[in-house]
């Protein structure tokens, strides 16, 4: 008899939160709050990039001249964001592939169904990107002292929905990477054995990572666009991308401004992360 109708899986049974969930919970969110604190000042000068299509070095002299002071301005909302976010990712991914499989018993209806998931499930975290968008944004500088006053100016003046701008190629963003990070991360640990250590799992995280967000980078750059405005019509995704190509004379290249500097924030981020998840869960667990 199979799993599904076995009196020892039932659907209360498989839907019920257990210690482990936490676990994974706590590993995504420590491991997240290293990579924050390292990653964010390269992190601020791809935003320039994109948001103003200029060089790396030209963003560099801006956060230069700005000062040290406003050089972690915005942090509070992506520490937030990605920890939580990272937290999700990993819980919920792991939490209901093992579910889905038990209910399914098929390994690949499992783990896009739980990529998917977990990709809504850290949508429900857009409103931090939005206001770090907000707040990154030179633009806006003088408008928002931090990160209350902005969440405060936008449900006052506009409601909850202002926050969620640009939702669609978020979740799109989400479920996509997620379902390829974690596809070729399984692969990894496959390929590796027993030959894991924290060597090699920063390097397959960094690769995995760098890749994953160098191939959805474009999603990053259509998010940006839509979030840096404020009380207008919202757009749809299909427009958006029409508008940014045109703007910039019409070329795919344009989409992966800033992408070299994006790998390399991901190649690093994504190895911490990877490395540190992995050596966290051999403690907590």
């Amino acid at each position: 008899m199979s799993n599904i109708t076995s009196p020892k899986v039932t659907l209360k049974s498989v839907l019920r939160l257990n210690n482990n969930d936490f676990k994974e919970f706590i590993c995504g969110w420590g491991a997240a709050v290293i990579n924050v604190s390292i990653t964010f000042p390269l992190n601020k000068i791809i935003f320039r990039q994109i948001l103003e299509g200029v060089p790396a070095g030209t963003a560099l002299q801006q956060l230069s001249q700005e000062g040290i002071k406003l050089l972690y301005r915005g942090i509070l909302p992506p520490l937030c964001q990605k920890t939580l976010s990272v937290s999700l990712m990993f819980s919920t991914y792991e939490g209901c592939k093992q579910r889905l499989y038990m209910l399914t018993e098929n390994e690949l209806v499992a783990k896009i169904l739980a990529a998917n998931m977990a990709g809504a499930a850290e949508a429900i975290l857009t409103p931090l990107e939005r206001v770090q968008t907000l707040l990154q944004d030179w633009r806006y500088y003088d408008k928002f002292k931090n990160t209350p006053h902005a969440f405060k100016y936008l449900l006052t003046n506009y409601g909850v929905a202002e926050c969620y701008r640009a939702l669609v190629p978020i979740i799109y963003r989400n479920g996509c990477s997620n379902l390829m990070f974690f596809t070729l991360r399984d692969q990894s640990k496959v390929l590796l054995g027993n030959q894991e250590s924290l060597l090699t799992n920063f390097i397959c995280g960094a690769l995995i990572g760098g890749f994953t967000s160098t191939v959805f980078y474009p999603m990053n750059v259509i998010k940006i666009h839509m979030q840096s405005k404020i009380g207008e019509p919202f757009e749809k995704f299909t427009a958006v991308s029409r508008e940014i190509y045109i703007s910039r004379n019409k070329s795919i290249r344009w989409f992966y401004k800033g992408v070299h500097l994006n790998y390399i924030r991901s190649f690093i981020s994504w190895g911490i992360i990877n490395a540190s998840y992995d050596f966290l869960k051999t403690i907590i667990f």
